[in-house]
């Protein structure tokens, strides 16, 4: 387990990400999202993160569901605010990449009493008393706000005790770099901006954060898909894959396959090779996905194919890479 940052809030080096049990993309049944849950603790991961934006609310109402077969002092639960989720005539919530009916419409909200309302509704939706971890989420267009109140609202909900470490999460690197530099966060959330295919957090996000002692858990390990399975009309940042990107991906696939290893044990592998990354967050719509995220994690990827990459002009020469070993969900 590792600890973000000065908290006492501790992570599995792998976690489980709660959009997919929230139908992001497809329709995914209770009876599946539930057995994911499962396979994730079965295989280690100890810590679970979802928000009120996913599903609308959906994600949240199933990840708690699943969670209550097990001790709550023996995982780690985050959520999000700043989306508050109101009442709504009705619709399909495609449009947001959830295939839900659309109850509730989403709000921004990155004020002091939003945040609190927002989580407030969101212990309603898990069952839970309280969570460890609150991001704010998506905060780009809503900065001054998002500094000004909501941040505040959270270090105050710190010091009360009702959580046990904050932080932001978003899909850019710069924002979070801020964030590190100009406030007292545990940990920040940076989805898709430290892959194989974009390392934009490693200019000043990443090594900011090592300095200041704050955590980074990596999200978009796979950027939305095309490192998991490269091909012509695979996602790439929640979207289709520009075809220079979908070229790019199937190099990094044959220097991998070369190897005699996956592009996913890999992608996998160097997210969590910088020193400053406490976790990395994988989605996961069933207990199969769960099982293979797992198994590519603890995978060996060998020292050459690191070098390859390299040598290829694959991979930045500054990037960190994982030593020749195994690894364990811990």
């Amino acid at each position: 387990m590792n600890r973000l940052g000065g908290s006492g809030v501790e992570v599995s080096a792998l976690s489980f990400g709660a959009a997919a049990i929230g139908n992001l993309y497809t329709e995914v049944g209770e009876a599946q999202a539930h057995e994911a849950v499962d396979a994730a603790w079965q295989r280690g991961i100890r810590y679970f993160d979802t928000a009120p934006h996913y599903g609308l609310g959906l994600s949240e109402r199933r990840l708690g569901a699943a969670l209550r077969d097990h001790p709550r002092d023996r995982y780690t639960l985050s959520t999000k605010v700043g989306r508050r989720l109101e009442p709504s005539d009705g619709g399909d919530d495609l449009a947001a990449g959830f295939a839900v009916p659309a109850t509730h419409r989403r709000v921004w909200d990155f004020s002091a009493d939003g945040i609190r309302r927002t989580l407030e509704s969101s212990l309603e939706r898990l069952g839970l008393d309280r969570v460890d971890v609150v991001y704010l989420h998506d905060p780009d267009e809503h900065a001054e706000q998002a500094f000004r109140e909501g941040y505040p609202a959270l270090e105050k909900l710190r010091s009360e005790g009702v959580v046990g470490a904050i932080g932001t999460g978003m899909n850019q690197a710069e924002m979070l770099t801020r964030f590190v530099r100009d406030t007292d966060v545990d940990a920040v959330l940076c989805a898709g901006r430290y892959t194989l295919l974009d390392q934009s957090a490693l200019t000043t996000l990443l090594p900011a954060a090592h300095e200041r002692g704050i955590s980074v858990v990596i999200g978009g390990a796979f950027n939305s898909g095309l490192l998991a399975n490269p091909r012509p009309g695979a996602t790439y940042n929640y979207t289709a894959a520009p075809s220079e990107l979908v070229d790019r991906a199937l190099r990094l696939k044959s220097v991998a396959d070369r190897h005699g290893t996956t592009l996913r044990a890999a992608a996998l592998a160097f997210c969590a090779a910088h020193p400053a990354v406490a976790s990395v967050l994988v989605g996961a719509r069933s207990a199969h996905e769960v099982r293979d995220c797992a198994h590519q994690f603890a995978a060996r990827v060998p020292a050459g194919f690191w070098q390859d990459l390299r040598a290829e002009g694959l991979l930045p020469t500054e990037a960190p890479v994982p030593a020749e070993v195994p690894k364990e969900p811990s």
